[in-house]
């Protein structure tokens, strides 16, 4: 009887070790892809920043493309306004269609191209831009690793008894795929 007590014991005690661990690396993951997140947003402020400064420098030496102008200030606001991952991530595809017309633009205007603070603004961007990229990976890595965890059994059962619940992957948005069409 005492034997049966003191394995009983034992495995009560290994399984209360297991979910306190298990619960532990739970919330790092989770928090791990919650400050990957944070990265990524804070490579679209960077950019959402980047964006009035190459604007204004564009606008000053071509005032006849007002619309792309306004769809880069309309997707900005949009991003400024979101409030959740998805609407964030939709937002700042609008942004990067928006700066793709912009980009094309520019490329089509050879006093454009010269001007060295437009050159700057848009090596700044392009920087950003791959920054933004290297983020997003980092983030759906990070989120992967996090999946795996709450759907893996024994850990999964840890993970429903605590609340731990899926996590969004960074998604491009619909047509990202194509390039964006400038007309002039």
């Amino acid at each position: 009887m005492k034997k049966t007590l003191i394995v009983i014991a034992l495995i009560i005690v290994v399984l209360v070790i297991y979910s306190w661990t298990s619960y532990n690396g739970l919330v790092t993951l989770n928090e791990a892809a919650t400050a990957q997140w944070q990265q990524v947003e804070a490579q679209y402020q960077r950019r959402v920043d980047l964006i009035p400064n190459l604007v204004e420098s564009v606008k000053g030496a071509m005032k006849q493309e007002q619309t792309v102008f306004t769809a880069l200030a309309d997707a900005r606001t949009r991003y400024s306004g979101a409030a959740t991952v998805s609407e964030k991530a939709a937002a700042a595809g609008q942004v990067e269609s928006a700066l793709g017309r912009l980009l094309a633009v520019v490329e089509n205007y050879p006093t454009l191209k010269s001007s060295d603070t437009v050159q700057n603004l848009m090596t700044q961007l392009e920087s950003t831009e791959n920054r933004v990229s290297v983020q997003r990976q980092r983030y759906n890595d990070a989120v992967r690793t996090y999946e795996v965890a709450i759907k893996r059994f024994p850990r999964s059962v840890i993970a429903s008894i605590f609340g731990f619940t899926d996590i969004n992957y960074f998604e491009a948005a619909p047509g990202a795929e194509n390039a964006p069409q400038v007309q002039f």
